[in-house]
């Protein structure tokens, strides 16, 4: 099985991509992650993204989808994949549709007015957990490996308001995109819980398997 998980920023795909990992084995493929591999490991197709990101300017599509191309040929993927981050517009999702399958899109919808709280009162760890400020009650270390917590420097208002109308204006066609294709399962969160919204995702890509 191999699908996208879709969601504006602060809706908690994240949290339900490493669950989702878990439970139907596939290896979830962030774009950031592979762009900080290919930097790393010097690849041609990483130079070129890091000549980009150094200028303080946007990877373009061309360069983005040919970096997803690549990982998608690797051979731990073929069981099935998940991807986070990408596509983030119809241009890459046309250009997905010539060199993948991709089987379902779901899509985690949230109440934008709930989106600002979420993403200014997450605190991060270093080894990858997420919390928002209502649950700690006061801590700010880390419940799994007791690292200190931190706030990422883009959640902030004024950044968060810019990311959201970004993902409005170039991500959310896609619903419609999907939508067309008879991939799209849409996830209504609400105030749902994060075992809730796990549940109702698990639901519909079950139904939609059989």
């Amino acid at each position: 099985m191999n699908i996208i998980l879709l969601g504006a920023p602060g809706a908690g795909k994240g949290t339900q991509a490493s669950r989702l990992e878990e439970k139907y084995g596939l290896v979830h493929i962030s774009t950031g992650d592979i762009f900080r591999a290919n930097i790393k490991g010097g690849t041609p197709i990483g130079k070129v993204a890091k000549s980009y990101i150094d200028a303080g300017k946007l990877v373009p599509d061309e360069v983005t989808c040919e970096i997803v191309k690549n990982r998608l040929a690797e051979d731990d993927v073929k069981g099935g994949y998940m991807l986070d981050g990408f596509p983030r517009n119809l241009f890459q999702a046309q250009e997905l549709d010539k060199f993948a399958k991709v089987d379902a899109c779901v899509n985690i919808s949230v109440d934008p007015s709930l989106l600002m709280d979420r993403i200014c009162g997450r605190r991060v760890c270093s080894c990858g957990a997420s919390y928002h400020v209502s649950t700690l009650g006061g801590k700010t270390t880390c419940e799994k490996c007791g690292q200190p917590l931190y706030q990422r420097a883009d959640d902030n208002p004024e950044t968060v308001g810019a990311r959201l109308e970004t993902y409005n204006t170039q991500t959310a066609p896609l619903i419609d995109y999907y939508a067309a294709q008879g991939k799209l399962l849409t996830i209504e969160c609400g105030n749902a819980t994060p075992d809730e919204v796990f549940a109702m995702i698990c639901e519909k890509l079950d139904n939609f398997n059989k």
